[in-house]
């Protein structure tokens, strides 16, 4: 924790959440807003679905190729430069996405899209960890769980909107636009948490050697998949929204919203409960019943699926309360893995997003192709992906204080 850092912030906590959680929010944006223009921007540039699917995968794996750097840069150059350098290049390659007239241009400029975009997610979580105790970073954890909650909820919505009433290019200048509004905001608010005394030394051996402690280390390991697959048990049906919200539950594009706002909700009453449970609930006892809560809604979601038929009025709910038991124990986790490396908490967080994003990369680009056209394969699916969280989180459980 940096010694100053009651003198960093002196503006209420919460604000700090806030203005932290909009950093993490431009992932969300740079795949919830889009999602609803899938068919319009496939026609337009005569992409096939699979082509359209690369899309979405070329933006998670620049993004987890990206965030092995974004997390040790932040802990050498410090934080401010990363945050902000990674959101300018963020508002460039979304304007070269709206300018895009193939396939081709698009996948690349959503590529530089998901590397630029790490940067704000994987920072935010170190500069928590730089300013706060233990049970106080569980709290500002949540606070930015919650707010970042809004951000999937409200980006289908926009994004249905502006390609109905406009075209799939405004999608895409929309994201521009809050680039650019982010890169003021945090120029002109976001102190620099890193102290100068912990800053690393940069260079590529220091570099290498600081990833093969951290991959060696088995516990870190553990807890970064116990974060990060599970997630991919409700994210599946937002990578899958065209198909799933579009075809198997029948709501047009500018429909989708409500999925995303019931999967939202969840996150954000876990994540409040999550808040009120730090320093009162043991954490290890904490993720235990975000688990629990996962795995009983997992099987009811797997049975409803065998023996009904998919209806818009019962096939989102489970995925809401499965994200509800994820934002429940995910703050408690994430806080855990930074302090497998209370030096390299940059270099921790980034190793941590480059497992959990190449985990959704090839959720993207290989599992929901072949999923999604089932609501019983996705719902066994989610399962499976959970199962793995779980037993990643059971062998680690009795190995940490």
């Amino acid at each position: 924790m940096n010694p100053d850092a009651t003198t960093l912030w002196r503006r209420p906590r919460w604000a700090l959440a806030a203005l932290l959680a909009c950093l993490g929010m431009v992932g969300p944006f740079s795949i919830d807003t889009y999602l609803p223009a899938f068919s319009g921007i496939a026609s337009s540039l005569g992409a096939t679905p699979v082509q359209m699917q690369q899309t979405l995968s070329a933006y998670l794996f620049g993004f987890a190729v990206m965030n092995l750097f974004h997390g040790a840069l932040s802990d050498s150059l410090g934080r401010r430069p990363v945050v902000l350098w990674g959101v300018a290049v963020f508002t460039l390659a979304s304007a070269g996405c709206a300018l895009s007239q193939h396939i081709g241009a698009l996948i690349f400029f959503r590529a530089l899209q998901g590397m630029a975009a790490g940067a704000g997610i994987v920072v935010s979580r170190a500069v928590i960890r730089d300013m706060f105790p233990p049970a106080d970073a569980q709290r500002v954890m949540a606070q930015v769980t919650i707010f970042f909650g809004i951000a999937p909820a409200v980006a289908p919505l926009v994004g249905g909107l502006l390609f109905v009433h406009l075209d799939w290019h405004a999608v895409f200048w929309f994201l521009t636009a809050i680039g650019v509004a982010l890169w003021i905001a945090n120029h002109q608010l976001l102190p620099e948490s890193l102290h100068p005394s912990m800053r690393q030394p940069l260079n590529l051996r220091n570099l290498m050697r600081g990833y093969a402690e951290l991959g060696s280390n088995a516990r870190f390991l553990a807890l970064a998949l116990a974060s990060g697959v599970p997630f991919n048990g409700m994210f599946l049906y937002a990578l899958s929204a065209p198909a799933f919200l579009g075809e198997h539950l029948g709501l047009p594009p500018d429909r989708f919203f409500w999925f995303f706002l019931l999967t939202i909700a969840g996150i954000m009453g876990g994540a409040f409960l999550s808040g009120r449970l730090a320093g009162r609930v043991a954490p290890k006892r904490q993720v235990h019943l975000g688990f629990l809560v996962m795995g009983a809604v997992s099987l009811l979601n797997l049975g409803l699926n065998i023996v009904l038929e998919p209806n818009v009025w019962w096939s989102m709910v489970p995925i809401a309360l499965f994200s509800f038991g994820w934002a429940l124990m995910v703050p408690v986790v994430t806080l855990m893995v930074l302090d497998q490396a209370p030096d390299r908490r940059g270099m921790a967080s980034s190793l941590q997003a480059c497992i959990g994003s190449t985990s959704s990369g090839v959720l993207a680009g290989v599992v929901v192709p072949l999923v999604m056209h089932s609501t019983v394969a996705l719902a066994a699916t989610s399962l499976a992906l959970l199962a793995i969280g779980a037993m990643a989180w059971g062998w680690v459980r009795s190995r940490i204080a």
